[in-house]
């Protein structure tokens, strides 16, 4: 075959893939008007009309009917139910009456032994990051083109992930099983678990968090996590897998085992106020960061229960997400009002020091951050990933040894009010491009490639009936799990070529 045919044919493939996505999207939106009364009818009927649209779609029909299909059928739908309201205001009149900074950063000093002799902060070498930056890019510059970094990591992430490109990689869109425990509920986070392909959490604002797994089939709820007496609001693995801590408005922080479900240990609030976020010290996970609704940041050692000396800090709003750096040494915590704070962690004692601030936009909430160490070969910089509320998902490169961000560049989504969650996909530094995934408050999952100036979208996915909040990939990024509003989470499977 001549490849101007190859092209065609993968052209029109990807056609009718998009029609099907597209007509799964508009039955999933009007999903929640079906039986009101009967949640689990509206899980059977969306999992059903997937499967019958995917066969349909092998069938080759005339592209030109699809759409044709697609369209009578929005027209029916909204004759039945009325038409769907439009998701697109949010809260852009007050993004833009927003004062945003997005490059402005602040110090803090609180030891004037720290400071030089006229009063100004001395100094501090970039160090470990651009050292880390410029040995990346030697590393890279004597390679051959289109080679690999030579680590023991790079094959491995080569053999999973195939000498594929970012569109042929990230071809997600048959839905592998959908999960509905949570129905009318919304799922604000979940997760897969460490080096993991099939195990995987979330948790609820019922109240409740699910560990399930995907093998052997069929997909089923492994463990109900019940304790909490309000919303959950977010929850962490630990390194072996073997313990998860969730935080709630209920104003605890709860120890689970995950084999049994067995609540290990519950850590009140000492100012009762509702825990929002948490995560584990990447070295040490004995000890939990916590941020609550009082703007305070605190470390906990969970195995006494404790407050660890040093470790607290107070931000300028309620903390609602919070990401370690991958030695540990740095601390990002974002807050409601549009600032994020970097904190040096000292690994010795658990104390916390306010390094820098970062004002995105005043007044509009930092949902999500995500730090990653290397992108691809073509971004070698260590770099935070950003849900902020302003209608685009951000992408900073971190400058220094003290966590100073710097755009580099946002994309388009919307999201101005819901908590939506955002990845980078975890093969992807050792390939050509680099890809992170986004949830959306119109109900789609968006993959942007951070390196393609125009037409950044590499894949969006249709089937939620409500506000995407939270994405993760399992190790191998075979499968690409997805939560909403709704409480719907839905496992997408990638296309095998």
């Amino acid at each position: 075959i001549c490849p101007g045919c190859v092209f065609l044919i993968t052209q029109s493939a990807c056609g009718m893939a998009a029609v099907w996505q597209q007509v799964l999207a508009v039955d999933a939106r009007y999903n929640a008007y079906r039986t009101p009364t009967f949640p689990q009818f509206r899980t059977q009927y969306i999992r059903r009309r997937s499967q019958l649209l995917r066969e349909n779609a092998k069938c080759g029909f005339e592209p030109g009917l699809r759409r044709q299909y697609l369209r009578l059928r929005s027209q029916l739908l909204a004759l039945r139910y009325g038409p769907l309201s439009e998701q697109s205001s949010f809260r852009a009149s007050s993004v833009r009456s927003s004062r945003t900074t997005l490059d402005r950063m602040e110090d803090f000093e609180e030891d004037p032994r720290a400071q030089g002799a006229r009063g100004h902060r001395r100094s501090v070498s970039r160090g470990s990051y651009q050292l880390q930056a410029q040995m990346n890019r030697a590393v890279y510059d004597e390679r051959p083109p289109g080679s690999l970094v030579p680590t023991s990591v790079a094959e491995a992430s080569r053999a999973m992930a195939g000498d594929t490109t970012l569109g042929e990689n990230y071809a997600f869109a048959g839905m592998h099983h959908i999960f509905d425990q949570h129905v009318d509920s919304a799922v604000p986070r979940l997760q897969f678990a460490n080096d993991d392909k099939h195990l995987l959490a979330c948790c609820s604002l019922d109240g409740t968090l699910s560990i399930m797994t995907l093998s052997p089939p069929p997909p089923s709820v492994k463990v109900s996590l019940k304790g909490h007496g309000g919303p959950v609001t977010d929850f962490a693995w630990s390194l072996s897998n073997d313990i998860i801590v969730s935080t709630s408005l209920d104003g605890t922080l709860r120890i689970w085992n995950t084999e049994d479900g067995r609540c290990i240990r519950e850590v009140r609030d000492p100012e009762s106020s509702e825990l929002l976020c948490c995560t584990f010290q990447p070295m040490n996970n004995n000890l939990t960061v916590v941020g609550n609704s009082k703007h305070h940041l605190q470390v906990v050692n969970i195995s006494t229960g404790k407050k660890v000396k040093g470790g607290s800090s107070k931000l300028t709003g309620r903390v609602l997400s919070l990401s370690f750096d991958a030695p540990g040494r740095i601390l990002w915590a974002g807050d409601d009002r549009g600032s994020i704070f970097s904190f040096l962690f000292d690994m010795a004692t658990g104390k916390l020091t306010k390094a820098k601030r970062l004002v995105v936009s005043e007044g509009s909430s930092i949902c999500s951050i995500s730090a990653r160490s290397w992108i691809s070969r073509e971004a070698r910089d260590p770099s935070l990933l950003v849900n902020a509320c302003v209608n685009k998902l951000l992408l900073y490169r971190v400058v220094d040894n003290e966590g100073t961000l710097q755009l580099k560049r946002s994309f388009p989504i919307q999201h101005g009010s819901q908590h939506v969650h955002s990845i980078f996909c975890p093969l992807m530094s050792f390939r050509q491009g680099a890809c992170v995934v986004t949830g959306s408050e119109d109900g789609c999952v968006y993959f942007f490639d951070v390196e393609r100036n125009t037409k950044a979208i590499v894949n969006k996915l249709q089937g939620h009936g409500g506000p995407v909040l939270d994405v993760s990939f399992n190790c191998d990024e075979s499968l690409l799990a997805s939560a909403d509003s709704t409480g719907m989470v839905i496992i997408w499977r990638r296309e095998q070529k």
